[in-house]
């Protein structure tokens, strides 16, 4: 937890990790979804310095969308995430893409 981290904020982690522990999740993973939840939570609100745009902008709190993200679902990764995969690879246009569009010039 960073440091200045609440109780409330270091008990949400502790509870997010050994649940995603008991779901047969790694240690470092079930420490990397509990780190990013209770990150985002700070984060919308105005516990941290610094936000995401998709922090920020998602009507649902980590918690109430519980995983509807996960790239295992049907429909894929957002159009945010998609967007952000596109930037890393430098797709020119990509800010005027759709979804659609952004999946195609992936190649998914």
């Amino acid at each position: 937890m960073p440091a200045g981290s609440s109780r409330e904020r270091e008990r949400q982690y502790a509870h997010i990790k050994e649940s995603a522990e008991k779901r047969a999740v790694s240690e470092e993973r079930a420490k990397e979804i509990a780190a990013r939840t209770v990150n985002k939570e700070r984060a919308r609100s105005g516990e941290a310095k610094t936000a995401s745009r998709t922090s920020l902008r998602d009507p649902k709190s980590a918690p109430q969308r519980g995983g509807e993200r996960s790239h295992r679902r049907p429909q894929g990764p957002t159009k945010d995430q998609l967007y952000e995969e596109a930037k890393k690879k430098h797709v020119e246009g990509r800010s005027a893409m759709n979804k659609q569009e952004l999946r195609e010039a992936l190649g998914r």
